[in-house]
């Protein structure tokens, strides 16, 4: 695996410090059971993205025909609509067998849904069709950390603690 470098910066290492360059084993990476979770992971990552630009569309819509809608959902529909291209990199670096990606991508998995809900529960921040479009994202995000904390894929991405652990044969 090669480090990325955009900028002679090299991301790897600027967004996973210093396990950055650490790689799961091949045989993990390419096992059918964690190629087929990243092909789920991958759909539910593309019908977020399509529920983000719906949520700025309706938004739109209904601005352009009168009905203000607030700075708040048009900013969170733009926001998530970029947190969600953001889990597409993690992901296609966790694919690559990056441990740092597989970590924040599954992090972020995790703790979006329980953002998204509570914000939603603020009584008159959002209009009743956004609260149904964050509970939507948040049921799609559950989707992927399931996917993400299933036993196999926890075994095919020890963190590098975990595998300094390990007794040796």
């Amino acid at each position: 695996m090669t480090a990325l470098k955009v900028f002679g910066l090299d991301i790897d290492k600027l967004a996973g410090g210093r396990n950055g360059h650490y790689v799961i084993e091949e045989a993990a990476r390419v096992h059918p059971r964690t190629r087929r979770a990243f092909r789920w992971v991958n759909w539910i990552l593309a019908l977020e993205v399509l529920v983000g630009v719906s949520a700025i569309v309706i938004a739109l819509v209904l601005e352009i025909r009168g009905t203000p809608v607030g700075f708040a959902v048009l900013f969170r529909g733009v926001v998530v609509l970029f947190m969600t291209l953001t889990l597409f990199f993690f992901a296609w670096r966790a694919e690559q067998g990056y441990y740092w990606g597989y970590q924040r991508l599954r992090l972020f998995s995790q703790i979006f849904p329980v953002i998204t809900l509570i914000v939603a529960t603020i009584p008159g921040l959002y209009p009743y069709w956004m609260v149904v479009e964050q509970i939507i994202f948040a049921a799609l995000m559950i989707g992927i950390a399931d996917f993400l904390t299933s036993d196999h894929m926890r075994d095919a991405y020890p963190s590098p603690k975990r595998l300094a652990e390990r007794p040796q044969p």
